[in-house]
């Protein structure tokens, strides 16, 4: 067998990739919450999906601050991109000052077909061609 062919991953490793398991925790609370939000509270991202503890609850505003650096943060990055070393978030309401910390507390291989409609090989073509085109976006 050549070191090429010994090299080649396997259909499923190209398949698959890892994401980090997520927690946002309330760290503290600086002002008043009129959400009743509590230090300790909590809200789990795993995969694309977001689940509470049984009878939880979580203020919409805070969860709207937090859910754009998701996927960054689900990911693996550069150790010294900021993304690495940076986990709280502060809740958009003034008077509340709520700040959470996103923690990974768990890493998962995710295959392509569990979170896509669109075939890999499909969208491999696309990039590809969007790459000799030059282009960076559809």
């Amino acid at each position: 067998m050549s070191a090429v062919a010994k090299r080649r991953p396997s259909p499923r490793t190209e398949r698959t990739f890892a994401l980090h398991d997520l927690e946002l925790v309330v760290e503290r609370i600086e002002g008043s919450c009129t959400c009743r939000m509590r230090v300790g509270d909590r809200v789990f991202f795993r995969s694309g999906k977001l689940s509470l503890p049984a009878g939880a609850d979580f203020c919409l505003y805070a969860l709207q601050a937090a859910i754009p650096l998701v996927p960054a943060k689900q990911r693996q990055n550069h150790p010294a991109d900021w993304m690495e070393t940076d986990a709280r978030v502060m809740c958009p309401d003034p008077i509340c000052r709520l700040i959470m910390r996103i923690d990974r507390v768990g890493r998962r291989v995710v295959d392509h077909d569990e979170v896509s409609a669109v075939p890999l090989s499909t969208a491999a073509r696309r990039a590809r061609r969007r790459t000799r085109r030059g282009r960076r976006y559809p």
